[in-house]
């Protein structure tokens, strides 16, 4: 997301906990800071569904979100893994430009994570 949008972990986590320990109960506070520093956004770090590396499911209450929910799959592949990320999300405001820039995060975070394991 860098360095356009900056997602913090909330204050004292350092790592989703790979245990499922609070599933369901929000985690903490994760600003969204545009350009590392005007917050834009805050999202209650909550995860209902976990199988430590495999999959997650988050469903984390957004200022700017009705609903969220967005579940990961690493799938083993030849060369490393896939990672699948599927969405469900409904924005309290401009649902098309809301909806095209949650792609352009997503592509991006895509194209990141194959750029680094490469």
């Amino acid at each position: 997301m860098r360095p356009l949008l900056k997602l913090d972990f909330p204050k004292g986590m350092t790592h989703i906990p790979r245990d499922g320990s609070g599933l369901g109960t929000p985690l903490g506070n994760c600003p969204f800071l545009l350009l590392g520093l005007l917050p834009v956004d805050l999202s209650r770090l909550t995860f209902v569904e976990m199988e430590p590396g495999r999959r997650f499911v988050e469903q984390s209450p957004l200022l700017s979100m009705k609903s969220w929910r967005h579940e990961r799959t690493i799938t083993p592949a030849a060369e490393g893994a896939t990672v699948t990320d599927s969405l469900e999300f409904t924005p309290r405001f401009a649902a098309p430009i809301v909806g095209f820039f949650v792609t352009k995060l997503f592509q991006h975070r895509h194209a990141m994570l194959a750029k680094h394991y490469r």
